[in-house]
């Protein structure tokens, strides 16, 4: 009898207690996805049906059509749809957020999930405003959430590899540091009208190619240097493809200056191929890191040689794996995603806009 009243009550309880925040170190990450208008949903979309650690609880879009786009493709279930985004996280109650909306909504996107202890994984950039990181800054600290920022790049274990060989002097003193990011163009290589909507509006966007590819060798860069912030930014802009972008530039160079080293970030809309690399020229050696394990190196007046870089620690394989062992306590913050880094490429990025617009290099104060 004892036995039956303790499973009655316990039923009881069971079906009308809400579940808590937490969940178990097994379970799949809960995670909510907000906004669909980033061509880079996909990424999440797929990964989630496809793998057993990460599950989709909820996706805020005020646009039904959107879903309704990937509903078939992704097998999504109608009740995972919300048009309020405030709903969304009070009933789905996520651990995590991956924010897939234009920059400038980022602000907005932390604001509703950190107060509600929901960490958010932001695709790159954090913010082209310093003013904006800073408020997504304070409110991470506030609330004790992670406020992440995705780069593809930081998943390539041909850049780790640059970094241990600058770190463990095999490479000699780096003074020069190239970056080449970018591709043929968002209209070009087939990215959703949706998408290139906002990212060639610099409302939405703060610039054109300067914003979604210049960040990246900011990003990288300010890694390499322990979060030192450059002394100046100059950046020159252009429009090579005014019919397809008339509203911002499609092609950005910016020069990054420190105390012993510069930094050239070529920024392009306009390359004849997907482009994600780096040189690093120092004493001894120069290094040319390409996509994902693909990398050489040169000694002084000699023939470019491959590399083999070692694999990538297991939780660092991609984005939603690290977000998990993150929620999780299960590694640590990963320098590339981190808010301290991410305020800097805000800054370097506010910067290089403002050189572009005047035509004058930016002073950055101490």
């Amino acid at each position: 009898m004892i036995f039956m009243l303790r499973f009655f009550v316990a039923t009881i309880i069971a079906l009308f207690v809400v579940p808590s925040h937490g969940s178990d170190d097994s379970d799949p990450l809960r995670i909510a996805v907000i906004g669909l208008d980033h061509g880079h949903v996909e990424g999440v979309l797929w990964n989630a049906s496809s793998r057993d650690d990460l599950a989709i609880v909820g996706i805020y879009d005020p646009n039904y059509a959107l879903f309704v786009k990937y509903r078939e493709k992704y097998d999504l279930d109608p009740d995972l749809f919300f048009a309020d985004l405030d709903q969304m996280l009070d009933k789905t109650q996520p651990e995590a957020a991956s924010v897939m909306t234009p920059i400038s909504r980022h602000l907005d996107a932390v604001e509703a999930c950190a107060p509600r202890g929901i960490h958010t994984l932001l695709e790159k950039p954090l913010a082209y405003d310093l003013d904006e990181a800073r408020e997504m800054a304070d409110l991470a600290e506030e609330h004790g959430v992670h406020v992440l920022t995705n780069f593809e790049t930081s998943w390539y274990a041909s850049v780790r590899e640059a970094k241990r060989m600058i770190e463990s002097g095999e490479a000699g003193t780096p003074t020069r540091y190239i970056f080449s990011h970018g591709h043929k163009g968002p209209i070009e290589i087939g990215c959703s009208d949706e998408f290139v909507r906002w990212l060639s509006d610099p409302e939405f966007n703060g610039a054109g190619a300067l914003v979604d590819f210049g960040c990246y060798g900011a990003n990288i860069m300010t890694w390499l240097m322990h979060n030192q912030r450059p002394t100046s930014v100059h950046a020159i802009t252009q429009q090579l493809k005014p019919d397809l972008y008339p509203e911002c530039d499609d092609d950005a160079t910016i020069v990054l200056t420190y105390p012993n080293a510069t930094a050239v970030i070529q920024a392009s809309w306009a390359w004849t191929h997907d482009n994600k690399e780096m040189d690093v020229h120092a004493t001894k050696v120069s290094i040319h890191a390409q996509k994902w394990d693909a990398m050489q190196m040169r000694l002084p007046d000699r023939p470019r040689v491959e590399i083999e870089p070692d694999a990538m620690p297991a939780h660092l394989q991609d984005e939603w794996t690290y977000l998990r062992a993150l929620v999780r306590d299960e590694c640590a913050i990963d320098p590339l995603s981190s808010i301290e880094n991410n305020l800097i490429v805000a800054e370097i990025l506010e910067a290089a806009i403002e050189s572009a617009r005047t035509g004058q290099t930016i002073e950055l104060t101490p």
